[in-house]
């Protein structure tokens, strides 16, 4: 008789989905709040399936807190932390609940992940946790880094929605001028030389 070997799926192959556990959150038919984390960045989406097809519905990576003012690490846990709040600022119309979905990453009490779902929840929008996961506010501010951070100002910034004025080009020749106003010089320059 021949043996057969049971292949696995191949995403299983690769370690890129638990399909048991993803087979539980499909079924919750909640919008999943999935958190990744980069070399990097922290990134993290919410996102509806229907039909076992994911769609997202927004998604938020840790380098746009720099344009509300944050200037630190983007992969520390006060930026995980506030990544989590910007996207249930921004999700926070649309979704009531969700539910964390951290893929293989490790669950490690304290860490990124869970920071990150602190911000989620400081948002607003309910999902269910153990408390005792989560960091405790003083790793959230940033206390243990070399620069503490002021987490309280980026967090009005964020809930008011107005991200800061654009960095700041500096050149030997030229004046100090804004990202912005500087391609708008050089649109009006290119506009200029083709009506001449």
């Amino acid at each position: 008789m021949k043996q057969y070997r049971v292949v696995r799926v191949r995403r299983r192959r690769e370690n890129k989905t638990d399909y048991k556990a993803r087979i539980g959150l499909l079924k919750s038919d909640i919008p999943r709040f999935v958190v990744r984390k980069t070399n990097r960045y922290i990134i993290a989406q919410v996102i509806k399936s229907r039909e076992a097809q994911d769609s997202v519905m927004h998604s938020v990576n840790s380098k746009e807190l720099q344009s509300y003012g944050y200037n630190s690490s983007f992969k520390n846990i006060p930026a995980s932390y506030l990544t989590g709040f910007l996207l249930g600022v921004k999700a926070r119309k649309d979704i009531k609940k969700a539910i964390l979905d951290i893929g293989l990453q490790r669950s490690t009490k304290g860490s990124k992940l869970y920071a990150a779902l602190k911000g989620f929840i400081d948002s607003g929008i309910e999902v269910s946790h153990s408390k005792e996961m989560l960091p405790d506010e003083k790793r959230i501010k940033g206390e243990h880094t070399k620069k503490p951070l002021n987490i309280d100002d980026i967090k009005k910034k964020i809930e008011q929605g107005a991200p800061v004025s654009k960095s700041v080009i500096k050149s030997k020749d030229e004046k100090t001028l804004p990202v912005m106003a500087k391609k708008e010089q050089i649109l009006s320059k290119k506009s200029k030389e083709i009506k001449k």
